[in-house]
């Protein structure tokens, strides 16, 4: 792995946790990574990408951060940053991989050269960019470049001896030499092995402690970076969506707060059928993404080795197995109404674009997702029973419920202010008495969106664009620009007056519902 600098307030990203559910390790792995010799240029590129930095700002970089860019700047506040970066493990199950694959946000990164360990610090974020990683970096003589990366902080030089951890670690004689992931439970055992330096503001502690954090300590940038990276299986029939759709059921979880972690006999029968029903032609069974979402830094299994890649789904029953999102990951998506409706409105978006979408997410407990009021159901036709008999009047039934309390001020003022013209199109719709208008809200005021009843979270609206608006079909860009959801092409500019102040964070957040995350 070779590297990259970082700002010291950084404590948006990093992984701070509860106390872990099960065990007693704190939850933190070690990633232990060779800096390389002087003829790979290890020592050259710690020194520039880790003690050094990478100053962003300047103009080399500007073309290769790519979608990367947002992630980084938020990472690294005063624009200087610390990397370091892997090759394409050549094998998919060699400590290498699992390395790549599994180590996490939050988990801590040992260097060692020259049998000594030399620096150690904190993992930030996990991205991938081949075009970064040969400006910082080059590329080898084969061609091949250190794309996968980690974002590093909390960076504190020291030197110990790096030989009686290495000796202690099961695995191969070359571990010298070779970049290897060692698991919480592990790392607890053998943290006697190694004579390691305080992180700094962390006085007294050999290692980064995962705090209880009174607010969500993961970034929404963060999270839904890691959600759109997944990386999907492809079979014969293309792309497979085991990993979004074991996500998706995750946050209805969430979202019904169930516990964070499932059992992998909860998550086999409940996961199993939704491969079954929605999972196309792909063949993967649910213990694939129970342990391969380690990968995406937003996801934990407790119970198994950090080295087991694909346990058989005997062998996690027999470890009473538990997999859901990490700590972090799971803080911010029950305490963010707002990072739930993004998470969802991306997975729908970018992996479920096609099929029955209403099934799968009454299914998944999300359904109140597909569109901006929360209501599925919000149409005659849906909420008919069948009548026996044509002739006389139509028999009635009685029905009981709640429904938000809205205020006739509210939706009086707003179609004053438009004079009952859809801020959409701009047609009047003449009716006997004059014409009629809806006052549509932006961020639906029912569960799940819960939005506010005010004039800066309503519109305007014809009931064909209230319609296509509440359904998703429509959305506003952020330049008030009206566009469909399905292409992303212009239907108009929004129409606005003066006396109407919309607030903005209520149309993004109708935007994310739709998938536009931009």
């Amino acid at each position: 792995m070779c590297g990259h600098g970082l700002s010291a307030d950084v404590t948006t990203l990093t992984a701070m946790t509860t106390d872990r559910e099960e065990g007693s390790a704190d939850g933190v792995q070690w990633l232990l990574q060779p800096r390389g010799t002087a003829r790979t240029g290890g020592p050259k590129h710690f020194k520039r990408s880790v003690r050094e930095g990478i100053d962003l700002s300047q103009p080399r970089y500007a073309d290769v951060l790519g979608e990367d860019a947002a992630l980084l700047r938020e990472v690294f506040g005063d624009g200087v940053a610390r990397f370091w970066g892997a090759i394409e493990p050549r094998k998919e199950r060699d400590a290498k991989a699992i390395a790549v694959w599994n180590c996490r946000v939050g988990d801590e990164v040992l260097f060692y050269g020259e049998k000594k360990f030399i620096a150690r610090a904190t993992i930030l974020a996990k991205f991938r960019n081949p075009d970064l990683a040969r400006v910082v970096w080059g590329a080898r003589d084969d061609g091949a470049v250190w794309e996968h990366m980690i974002a590093l902080g909390d960076l504190t030089e020291f030197e110990a001896d790096a030989l009686p951890l290495l000796a202690a670690i099961p695995g191969p004689n070359d571990k010298l030499w070779s970049m290897q992931l060692v698991s919480a439970s592990d790392r607890a055992r053998l943290l006697d092995k190694v004579d390691l330096p305080s992180a700094p503001g962390r006085v007294g502690l050999p290692a980064p402690r995962r705090q209880k954090a009174a607010a969500p300590t993961m970034a929404e940038k963060a999270l839904l970076h890691a959600i759109a990276k997944i990386r999907t299986h492809t079979g014969s029939g293309g792309p497979s969506p085991h990993k979004p759709l074991a996500l998706l059921w995750s946050i209805g979880r969430v979202a019904a707060k169930e516990k964070r972690l499932a059992p992998w006999s909860v998550f086999e029968r409940e996961v199993g059928k939704l491969l079954a029903d929605f999972g196309g032609t792909s063949h993967v069974t649910p213990h694939y993404p129970f342990t391969r979402l380690r990968g995406s830094g937003v996801w934990e299994v407790q119970g198994i080795h950090a080295d087991a890649q694909d346990p058989s789904p005997a062998a996690l029953l027999e470890a009473d197995a538990k997999a859901g999102f990490t700590d972090d990951a799971d803080q911010l998506l029950r305490t963010s109404r707002r990072a739930r409706a993004k998470a969802v409105g991306l997975l729908r978006a970018k992996y479920f674009a096609d099929g029955d979408q209403r099934l799968l997410f009454e299914r998944v407990g999300l359904d109140g997702y597909l569109t901006a009021s929360g209501r599925t159901e919000d149409n005659a036709d849906a909420r008919a029973t069948k009548v026996i008999g044509a002739a006389g009047p139509v028999p009635r039934q009685a029905t009981s419920g709640t429904r938000p309390v809205r205020d006739p001020g509210n939706v009086r003022d707003v179609k004053r202010w438009h004079g009952d013209l859809c801020q959409v199109c701009g047609e009047p719709l003449e009716v006997l008495l004059g014409r009629y208008s809806e006052a549509a809200h932006i961020q639906g005021i029912g569960s799940p969106h819960d939005g506010p009843d005010t004039t800066a979270n309503m519109l305007c609206l014809c009931p064909n664009h209230h319609r296509q608006f509440d359904g998703l079909g429509i959305y506003v860009d952020a330049q008030w620009e009206v566009r469909r959801t399905k292409d992303d092409s212009s239907v108009s500019q929004l129409r606005r007056d003066h006396r109407h102040r919309i607030d903005a964070g209520y149309v993004e957040y109708h935007r994310m519902l739709c998938g536009k995350n931009g």
